[in-house]
């Protein structure tokens, strides 16, 4: 597994809540590269619940969508949009039993649009929530324009 960096970092106004590590109040994501997978491993905490001790599931949907932005990134070397998120909820998940798990690869692209599948394992390895991202890609020259692309030499030291 190899730790990818985050090139964001350091752009003025960049409080990404799924993976800035300077947004207090974000879940403050770090991914690494596993073959064609991207992962994380992230510790859920009680101030994300949505029932007592339950990780809500719209804390679950965007740890799912933020990981397949990361495929887009260093799998497909470029930006891209999320179009569609389609989640299926398994198992609730704990936010005091420990770390989860979340993985994610690409699962095919159709002209502009990625379909991306993404997820999330409690600490016992249990698979509890998984989804298929859509994303909208851009050539990289215009995702390095408009979307801040830095372009995949960046990820990696």
């Amino acid at each position: 597994m190899r730790k990818l960096n985050n090139p964001f970092t350091g752009l003025e106004g960049y409080y990404c809540f799924g993976c800035s590590p300077g947004n207090s109040q974000g879940l403050r994501m770090e991914f690494f590269e596993d073959g064609e997978s991207v992962i994380c491993k992230w510790l859920p905490s009680n101030h994300f619940q949505g029932y007592s001790r339950v990780l809500h599931g719209g804390i679950q949907s965007t740890l799912l969508d933020e990981i397949a932005s990361w495929v887009v990134f260093v799998k497909l070397k470029t930006s891209g949009v999320t179009t569609r998120l389609s989640v299926e909820f398994l198992h609730t998940v704990s936010t005091d039993s420990g770390e989860i798990t979340l993985r994610s690869c690409l699962q095919d692209v159709k002209g502009r649009v990625a379909g991306i599948y993404s997820e999330l394992a409690d600490s016992g390895g249990r698979i509890c929530s998984k989804a298929r991202v859509e994303y909208t890609i851009f050539p990289e020259k215009l995702a390095r324009k408009k979307l801040f692309y830095p372009g995949l030499e960046a990820f990696y030291s």
